[in-house]
């Protein structure tokens, strides 16, 4: 850990004792994970982790959640939310995030006051604020805190002080919700989302890491992390990859030679 980030938790945690009391959106990832943690040690009882249980997040990151709250004893709870019932939301254009996000602040804002919780917050960290956010202007209009942005924590902050502080979350690739697999415009529905779960499911079975499968209709294409790209030199794991993610009910696979590259879709949105 560096003094940076020794310095940035410190700054956190008089922010979060400046807070008082504060709800957590917790979705089990890296960020969030570690602010649900450091806001339940710094707070103890007068913190609330809450996880967002829709067919967007994924079995596995469903597990993750409860297993951290579990194993860090957080006062943890799921709240079941709708947004694929949001027209605005389902028609999957460049704001879903948007939509998706205030639904889950529809929902967290009247539980944290019945908890007597004065803040609601969530896992934006500093290196969001340059990447296209459309979830931090719902969070801006309903007044919830991002106090991981607010004292300057970064990525490889939140890494290190989740590793010192043994939080299983630590190095987990970045896992947006299902819903980023679809192109824009490409309707969002609930038997969409489990296909594309089933195949990543198939393939990380397989033992990649970092991975999407992009659903393209009946076609899906799988995007590896760039460092294991070189695992499907070897065919039979190539085609095991293809194989998998065809009985996820894709009619035809291809795997991106480039790789997967974080943020690629938001590229387009800025050209």
């Amino acid at each position: 850990m560096t003094d940076e980030a020794a310095a940035r938790q410190d700054a956190l945690d008089a922010r979060l004792s400046e807070m008082g009391a504060v709800l957590v959106a917790f979705s089990g990832g890296v960020d969030s994970a570690y602010l649900a943690v450091r806001a339940a040690q710094v707070l103890g009882p007068r913190a609330l982790a809450v996880t967002a249980d829709s067919e967007s997040l994924a079995e596995e990151q469903r597990a993750l959640a409860a297993q951290v709250a579990r194993d860090f004893a957080l006062r943890h709870r799921f709240v079941r939310t709708h947004e694929l019932d949001d027209p605005a939301y389902a028609r999957n254009d460049r704001d879903r995030c948007y939509f998706c996000k205030t639904e889950l602040f529809r929902h967290l804002l009247p539980l944290a006051a019945a908890e007597g919780l004065a803040h609601l917050a969530y896992g934006l960290i500093a290196d969001d604020l340059t990447d296209v956010r459309p979830g931090r202007r719902a969070a801006e209009e309903a007044g919830v805190r991002a106090p991981l942005a607010e004292v300057g924590m970064t990525k490889d902050d939140v890494r290190a002080l989740s590793r010192a502080m043994g939080l299983p979350t630590w190095d987990l690739p970045a896992s947006p919700c299902l819903a980023s697999r679809l192109p824009y415009g490409t309707a969002v529905t609930g038997a969409v989302l489990r296909q594309v779960e089933a195949a990543e499911s198939a393939v990380r079975a397989l033992g990649f890491r970092e991975l999407r499968v992009r659903h393209l209709g009946e076609a899906a294409r799988v995007e590896i992390a760039p460092e294991e790209l070189g695992r499907l030199d070897e065919p039979r794991l190539r085609e095991a990859v293809e194989t998998s993610v065809r009985a996820a009910g894709y009619a035809s696979v291809t795997i991106d030679p480039t790789g997967y590259r974080r943020g690629r879709l938001n590229l387009v949105v800025r050209g």
